[in-house]
């Protein structure tokens, strides 16, 4: 309840009395960002390792088809843990988490991550993203955008012209703000951060993962629909761009280089979350169990998971490309995405059912089709 302002009051009071009658609400300022992102990243993190192909946007066209089931089930809230590329905002933008880590063997998923961190922190809405993300001219009616639709983003992007002059800018733009988190990064890093920056430059929308034309292109990934046809990329709406934004500003995704069945980087994580007091709630794993388990690691990798503090509810998303042999395959995309209860893969782990890869992906999994 508003306190009642005094008939009678000095008139040096006379702006207290003002402010009494016409105050809204009390302004409530946005939470300041969590301290220490650089120690964070440094202590949760393990040396990198190699893998034999660039992840600098995902291969995986059916990505947002767990979302619908998700949502039925109440997937919401706690601690997002994933690995690779900008596919985890889409998650991140659908549960909001309160905290996220991204893991990945690459140190360069990490320098990736940071350039992604830059782009959020300089651009006021989805178009002006995408236009600095691929180094393209920024329209002057920017806010006129922020109704549109991805396609219409999309579109627009299209049309834009490749100017060089324009990506130094923006790289130089990129650097700077990089360089006040504090992370410490060698010249080579900076020019790592640059290479990535660049390919998104040079191919702009059309630029794929790595291995071939048979992957999608980072057009088809932002108009791809869920299993209902509802756009739920991050940037098919501006409040889901803007909630994954704040969750950047206030340095909650937070990159890290480790091997999920390494020795250190996985059970960090772990140890940092429960000092948090938070659960997991989603874990996208993407295919990383296929290599695992060609490795021998796959055991080390599943003692870790059954350690990790879990809600309830929690989920693993995982994607299995079988070319269209798994019965769960939706015709037109060459992954099918798969998920299973967090409990559901410890407690099978625990009688010794994954025997195999393919064990894996077809053991509790969760229906999709409502």
């Amino acid at each position: 309840m508003r306190r009642p302002c005094r008939a009678v009051l000095p008139y040096v009071l006379l702006l207290q009395l003002v402010a009494c009658a016409t105050a809204g609400p009390p302004v409530v300022d946005a939470p300041a960002p969590d301290s220490g992102f650089p120690q964070l990243i440094e202590r949760l993190s393990e040396p990198g390792g190699f893998f034999p192909s660039d992840n600098l946007v995902s291969n995986e066209t059916s990505y947002l088809h767990v979302l619908g089931r998700m949502e039925t089930l109440g997937v919401r809230g706690g601690v997002y843990v994933g690995v690779g590329p900008d596919q985890n905002f889409s998650y991140i933008a659908a549960v909001r988490p309160e905290i996220a880590f991204i893991i990945d063997i690459r140190q360069d998923n990490l320098l990736h991550h940071l350039l992604f961190k830059a782009l959020f922190e300089n651009a006021r809405n989805r178009m002006e993203y995408l236009t600095l993300l691929l180094a393209r001219p920024v329209p002057d009616d920017l806010d006129g955008w922020d109704e549109a639709s991805i396609a219409a983003i999309v579109e627009h992007i299209d049309s834009l012209p490749r100017n060089p002059a324009t990506f130094e800018e923006v790289a130089a733009r990129v650097r700077t703000t990089i360089a006040g988190y504090g992370v410490a990064l060698s010249e080579s890093q900076y020019a790592t951060i640059r290479g990535i920056h660049e390919m998104f430059f040079a191919r702009g929308l059309d630029i794929r993962y790595s291995l071939g034309p048979r992957y999608p292109t980072y057009r088809r990934l932002l108009l791809e629909r869920d299993l209902d046809g509802r756009q739920r990329n991050y940037l098919a709406a501006e409040e889901s761009f803007r909630f994954v934004k704040e969750l950047q500003r206030r340095n909650r995704v937070v990159p890290v280089v480790g091997d999920v069945a390494g020795p250190h980087a996985l059970g960090a994580i772990g140890r940092e979350i429960a000092a948090r007091g938070l659960a997991i709630t989603v874990f996208y794993v993407s295919n990383v169990e296929q290599y695992l388990m060609r490795g021998g690691s796959f055991e080390r990798f599943a003692e870790t998971v059954a350690a990790l503090p879990h809600g309830e509810g929690g989920v693993m998303i995982r994607s299995y490309f079988g070319r269209g042999n798994h019965p769960w395959n939706v015709p037109g995309h060459i992954s099918t995405q798969l998920l299973e209860p967090l409990a559901g893969f410890i407690a099978e782990r625990d009688r010794g059912g994954y025997r195999s890869y393919y064990d894996l992906v077809t053991r509790n999994v969760v229906p999709l089709h409502r």
